[in-house]
């Protein structure tokens, strides 16, 4: 069995209700960011473990556009493959796009804290002896901007709720070499002292997978600096208490950002 399918299987069975599917991640991958006068894009999506290598096909996602006026609109009909997911989305006026998952409630499972640190059981070793245990369901959610024509703001604008990455710099007018600011919100509030990761797809040819390692500070806010033209993806994580009415009194929060820096 080839390594890929190896991780294929593994994350099916997580995905199923085992424990393995925190060390993964969502994302969105558009045709293009600068569609130009097109009047449409195709996007792939998928769990993976690699950014950019698709894994398992991401079902049951909400998938959506929202437009350039800040409403939501719909994406084409969805096609699962095993190893990812695939749609196309009319892009009828010039604009930015958000393309989004959606929020995707995933498995449940239990996690324990270490300090003030939470941990999924069985993802960093088994919890320690007295260790507290609570249920724990995972959230995901991927995103990225496609502009038609000349950029605009209005879907950049936070939804406010969950976990979620404001592009202070236009996603779409990210330069290679350059800062790129950004703010890490959780429920619409800054979100202090986040680890984010920044992955480059041309890691897979050159071994440099981890552009760098941030932390995001008391205001939420970070930046990143892409040295090679290329497609990255930030990813961060974050876990804690649940809102009232949830199916578990903990969720455990993923979230993605691609872009494309020129």
């Amino acid at each position: 069995m080839t390594l890929h399918r190896i991780r294929a299987a593994a994350v099916l069975l997580a995905l199923a209700g085992g424990t393995a599917a925190q060390a993964h991640m969502p994302y969105v991958l558009p045709t293009l960011f600068d569609v130009g006068k097109g009047d449409h894009i195709t996007v792939q999506s998928a769990f993976t473990e690699d950014a950019f290598l698709p894994e398992v096909a991401m079902r049951d996602a909400p998938f959506h556009l929202v437009g350039p006026d800040g409403k939501d609109l719909p994406a084409g009909p969805v096609t699962h493959l095993r190893d990812l997911s695939i749609f196309e989305a009319n892009i009828p006026v010039d604009g930015t796009y958000r393309v989004t998952t959606g929020q995707r409630a995933g498995r449940k499972g239990k996690m324990f804290k270490i300090g003030d640190k939470w941990e999924m059981r069985g993802e960093d070793g088994q919890p320690p002896a007295g260790a507290q245990q609570v249920d724990v369901q995972s959230m995901t959610l991927a995103e990225a901007y496609v502009t038609r024509g000349q950029p605009t703001e209005a879907a950049l604008k936070p939804v406010g709720k969950a976990l979620e990455i404001q592009a202070i710099t236009h996603p779409n007018g990210i330069s290679a070499g350059s800062d790129a600011a950004f703010v890490l919100l959780f429920d619409g509030k800054p979100l202090a002292g986040a680890e984010l990761t920044l992955f480059r797809s041309a890691g897979y040819y050159d071994g440099r997978k981890v552009a760098a390692q941030i932390k995001s500070d008391a205001n939420g806010k970070f930046s990143v600096k892409p040295e090679d033209a290329g497609t990255y993806l930030i990813l961060v994580r974050h876990r804690g208490a649940a809102p009232a009415g949830s199916e578990t009194p903990y969720r455990s929060y993923t979230y993605t950002l691609t872009f494309d820096a020129a």
